[in-house]
């Protein structure tokens, strides 16, 4: 493979950094690199978001989007940021201080750790151990609890029941999400990220896996889809019911930091999907086609991961603004009687898939 392997750059780095200072100052270094990076990725690809579904969503209705603040509009989701990050933190009575003040950060945090496990190019991973998969789903359940707190912590009426809304829908749909992660799990023998990713070097596993690779993976977008309470399942803020959900009461950069995790949760769910799917970095290979192979390795992998996780997005993004918002009976009855009793029934059939050896 001529892909470009960024393990040559990190490692040629830590080498030159161990040669000049103790190891304990490279590790911290390192570390603090890493740290800063990984904001300034996670910040404008958020910027990035917000700008991609108001374009996608003008191009629904038949409207422009912005297209004021900079050319094309550029620049109106750099002007929101300003805005709230020079909003008011307004201070309110009769709530639980120390939660309504933690409950963002959690949300944030859960989001930013799950952000750091995805693989971004070919030796250019944060996190990597032999249960990555494991780790990820587990880190990406906290900010449940972020959302819990902040219903709660407010004592309104409105962010207590959005709340609920969210925790139910979350862990109903958590279990979906789980199931279809096992069934490729169990296609391609492992849970580390980057052998989920170099099992794929020949043929994705949605090809590999025949049908039930492809009906976890629907399955796999609409549970994503409710996991991160984007429409038709976003009962939780459900404006013309609840004002604005669990975060009613938040302002300034607490409320920002909602925003934004909303936003990167689309992508993480979408990076999550190519990683299993659709070969993560890994480029689109033909079997017999060495010509075509040999093009699709010049693309850097980088391209190749959030290319695809923003396609799968604008899938997403598309279910928001075709499909009417559900009620809530409608999206729990919709996991627990359809959805989920489908997916134990796919993991069978890909039991037998792999039993049998019938994949490619």
């Amino acid at each position: 493979m001529n892909t470009f392997d960024f393990s040559i750059v990190t490692n040629w780095f830590d080498n030159l950094l161990n040669g000049v200072m103790p190891l304990w100052l490279t590790t911290v270094i390192e570390c603090l690199l890493i740290g800063v990076g990984l904001i300034l990725v996670y910040a404008l690809l958020a910027l990035f978001y917000i700008y991609y579904e108001r374009k996608l969503c003008g191009a629904f209705q038949c409207r422009l989007g912005p297209n004021r603040v900079g050319p094309f509009g550029l620049l109106q989701s750099f002007a929101d940021m300003f805005k709230i990050l020079i909003k008011e933190l307004i201070p309110l009575n009769n709530i639980d201080k120390f939660l309504f003040g933690l409950a963002p950060y959690l949300v944030i945090a859960s989001s930013f750790t799950a952000f750091a496990v995805l693989p971004w190019g070919r030796g250019l991973q944060i996190i990597d151990f032999n249960i990555g998969i494991f780790f990820l789903i587990a880190v990406s359940s906290i900010g449940v609890l972020g959302i819990l707190l902040a219903g709660w912590s407010s004592n309104n009426k409105f962010t207590l029941i959005g709340a609920l809304r969210s925790g139910a829908q979350m862990v109903s749909y958590e279990l979906s999400i789980g199931l279809s992660v096992m069934t490729i799990v169990l296609l391609a023998g492992t849970m580390s990220v980057t052998e989920l990713v170099e099992g794929q070097e020949h043929l994705w596993y949605i090809f590999q896996g025949h049908i039930p690779a492809v009906i976890a993976f629907l399955i796999y977008i609409v549970a994503g889809t409710a996991e991160t309470n984007r429409g038709p399942f976003d009962l939780p803020e459900a404006e013309s019911e609840l004002t604005a959900g669990y975060h009613t009461e938040y302002s300034g950069i607490h409320f920002g930091y909602f925003y934004l995790a909303e936003y990167l949760n689309l992508f993480i769910v979408s990076g999550v999907a190519t990683l299993l799917f659709f070969g993560g970095w890994m480029p689109l290979h033909i079997p017999g086609w060495e010509g075509f192979n040999n093009v699709m390795d010049y693309i850097p992998s980088v391209i190749w991961f959030v290319g695809k996780a923003i396609v799968l997005s604008a899938v997403i993004i598309w279910f928001k603004w075709t499909f009417p918002r559900l009620r809530i009976d409608q999206l729990l009855a919709f996991e627990w009687k359809y959805l989920l009793p489908f997916n134990l029934v796919n993991l069978v059939l890909m039991l037998i898939v792999v039993a049998f050896g019938w994949h490619f």
